[in-house]
């Protein structure tokens, strides 16, 4: 019970997240915004969340999950309230703020009460399940959303999520319990010393921080939420329905039908990824982290040098090459769960959840730019030409997130004993 609630407060953060997206040439017309002002508000949205994991982690250790995702709830209400109520652009983003903040706090509480409340080896995917399923909030918002705002107003639409986030903020605070009845306080094993000990609220936050960043397993667990998850978030959270509608010239009928797949996609691939991840977890990196980063490239490649209009069906498989990056960014929660004891468990996850959505905002906003530069930054002035140039922004991204996870799995290696220390020279 207090993991389906907290499943379907994770369902609802993710609408609220993705709710600008579906809507997003309404929101350009309303406030009058360029393309790379359309992206300042996903960039602002992902900056806060990412900047306020380390923090939301260390909160989670110290008071656990029930009331930081109450609050956080409570947030996005808030957000989406003043966002109901925004005259102008400038208190649209103070909304967008409110929102990442609300939007922190959610998934990594949801995580750690599958940690607390689930034995470690239905770890993988008991959290595929959750990052998946938790997806189906982007057809809440890609559908329903967009057709409320058509039919009722801006302020209608808005204000009703609100009001949804003040009911789920209820229904979090009167059922999610921190731990199992049978335990008064997280106990943990330390990885490194195998010692037992009671966790307590007074461990030192700064020490905290710096033991879960110095175990390479937490950097690998970092650059692979950095690589995986960045290209399918910027295509669903913003730019994917303006390429397919403007740049391509799908209807709008199968651009939202190709965002859905995407969910779908991404839900289908998950448990497979999370049972996989349990049977090989010291090939978890090679055999399917990389191979996804691959995968995405390849796909968004051929899509931008294919001549003239792609295919339905190679948008088919560039969504769903998109869609399994998420399910893979989840193998970063394995990594950071194996190599930290409980009392840092949510800080690690906060460092590694903000991987991936440090990516995110920095591809979001360089495709908003590369469009601008070419003079294709508003919905009349968008091609397909500007948006191939626009997209190719990624390719560094991938190809230093690549790089970095194979260096840190190198040293997690070593680090475990999987491999031996490398001998220095003279």
């Amino acid at each position: 019970m207090i993991w389906s609630v907290a499943v379907a407060a994770y369902m609802l953060a993710i609408a609220n997240r993705a709710s600008l997206s579906a809507v997003g040439v309404d929101a350009a017309e309303r406030f009058h915004a360029d393309a790379a002002t359309l992206s300042l508000f996903a960039v602002v949205q992902l900056g806060v969340y990412g900047g306020m994991q380390i923090p939301v982690g260390v909160l989670l250790d110290r008071y656990g999950s029930r009331p930081i995702m109450a609050i956080g709830i409570v947030l996005m209400a808030l957000g989406q309230l003043v966002m109901a109520l925004s005259p102008s652009i400038g208190i649209a983003l103070v909304a967008r703020v409110l929102l990442g903040a609300g939007d922190a706090a959610v998934f990594p509480a949801a995580l750690r009460l599958v940690a607390t409340w689930f034995p470690a080896q239905r770890g993988p995917l008991m959290m595929q399940l959750t990052g998946q399923l938790g997806q189906l909030g982007q057809l809440v918002a890609l559908v329903p959303v967009a057709a409320l705002l058509h039919a009722t107003s801006w302020t209608i639409t808005f204000g009703s999520i609100a009001g949804l986030g003040i009911l789920f903020a209820v229904l979090v605070w009167a059922l999610v319990r921190n731990r199992p009845p049978e335990r008064t306080a997280d106990v943990t094993v330390n990885t490194d010393t195998g010692v037992v000990q009671v966790v307590t609220s007074s461990i030192d936050t700064a020490v905290g921080i710096r033991a879960a960043w110095a175990h390479p397993g937490t950097r690998l667990a970092f650059w692979s939420h950095f690589t995986t998850p960045f290209a399918g978030t910027a295509f669903v959270l913003l730019w994917g329905m303006p390429f397919l509608t403007a740049g391509e010239g799908q209807p709008t009928t199968v651009a939202a039908g190709l965002l859905s797949l995407f969910v779908i996609g991404g839900m289908l691939v998950g448990p497979v990824l999370g049972e996989l991840s349990r049977r090989i977890p010291t090939r978890r990196s090679l055999a399917l982290v990389l191979p996804t980063v691959a995968v995405q490239l390849a796909a968004w490649l051929i899509v931008i040098a294919w001549p003239g209009l792609a295919p339905v069906w190679l948008l088919v498989v560039l969504v769903l090459a998109l869609a399994v990056g998420g399910p893979a960014s989840m193998i970063a929660f394995d990594h950071a769960r194996t190599h930290n004891p409980a009392h840092r468990l949510s800080t690690a996850t906060g460092l590694t959840n903000a991987g991936g959505f440090l990516a995110a905002l920095i591809a979001i906003f360089l495709i908003g730019l590369m469009l601008d530069l070419q003079g294709a930054g508003s919905p009349d002035t968008y091609s397909l030409d500007a948006f191939r140039l626009a997209f190719l922004t990624q390719v560094p991204l991938w190809l230093l997130g690549a790089v970095m996870i194979v260096i840190e799995r190198k040293r997690t290696r070593i680090r475990i004993g999987l491999d031996p220390e490398r001998r220095r020279r003279g």
